[in-house]
């Protein structure tokens, strides 16, 4: 076994004591007993049990950065987020002592420690942030904070794994998924229709009271009065429809005898 492959037995050997025990339990003879080599052999690699921690963090930090692809506008975009969504949480889940210990406020930890664990939450938070601004450029993300729509995304995910963490049966994946995808939807997504397909149909509003269900009525709007094939006028307009009889009835009334005048002697 050559010095990479040595290296890369003892992470996976602290990865699985770290899931075990945790942070604060596991010891470095738990490490190099798993790993089945020699304690001298770890401080060839790793000065100490938070080195050999921070390691794995960084490998996690980066598996979440791979995670994370462009969206297309032009492509189905659903999809695309839900992919993103799936593959972020299954890094996540897929190292559950790490997740806890990296997103946790790190409680009882050395300070140092403390800071360097600080910094890593902020370099998600970071990658969050920047892929959010792509999406606003794209017009896949609705105009605001791109830092608080982070910091609200991964306080939501963070609760959810926690109490995955805590329950007897975890929730399956992609329920998690699908939950987080549609509040999300709601929020901060912007799920216009990609070119080329049909826009979005409103849908009705509440029907008025008493009346039947159904859908809504069409109110179709008054247009020009049809031409008349008999030779006859057009029927005036409502507004011009009173000086019109008024005309009528005037020219329709007998006319009036005239009183003569009385001749004088």
């Amino acid at each position: 076994m050559n010095k990479s492959e040595r290296r890369q037995a003892l992470l996976r050997a602290a990865r699985a004591v770290f899931s075990e025990k945790g942070y604060h339990e596991a010891k470095v003879d738990d490490i190099v007993a798993l790993a089945k080599v020699a304690k001298g052999t770890f401080y060839l690699y790793f000065p100490d049990k938070r080195s050999v921690f921070g390691e794995l963090v960084r490998g996690l930090f980066s598996r979440l950065g791979g995670a994370i692809l462009r969206v297309d506008p032009s492509a189905d975009v659903e999809a695309q987020v839900k992919h993103n969504i799936r593959a972020i949480v299954a890094v996540l889940l897929d190292d559950p002592a790490l997740t806890s210990i990296l997103l946790s406020h790190a409680a009882g930890l050395d300070p140092a420690f403390v800071k360097e664990l600080r910094a890593f939450r902020q370099e998600v938070k970071l990658l969050l942030e920047r892929s959010l601004a792509e999406g606003q450029r794209l017009g896949v993300i609705e105009p605001g904070d791109t830092e608080l729509y982070a910091t609200f995304t991964i306080g939501a995910l963070k609760e959810v794994l926690f109490e995955n963490a805590l329950e007897d049966q975890a929730r399956p994946r992609e329920r998690i998924v699908t939950a987080l995808y549609d509040l999300l939807r709601r929020g901060y997504l912007r799920m216009d229709p990609a070119p080329g397909q049909p826009a979005l149909r409103a849908e009705p509003g509440p029907p008025a009271p008493g009346a039947e269900p159904g859908p809504p009525a069409l109110r179709a709007k008054p247009g020009p009065p049809a031409p008349r094939t008999d030779g006859e006028p057009e029927a005036p307009a409502l507004e011009d429809a009173a000086p019109a009889r008024a005309a009528r009835a005037e020219r329709a009334s007998p006319p009036r005898a005239r009183r003569a005048r009385p001749r004088g002697n």
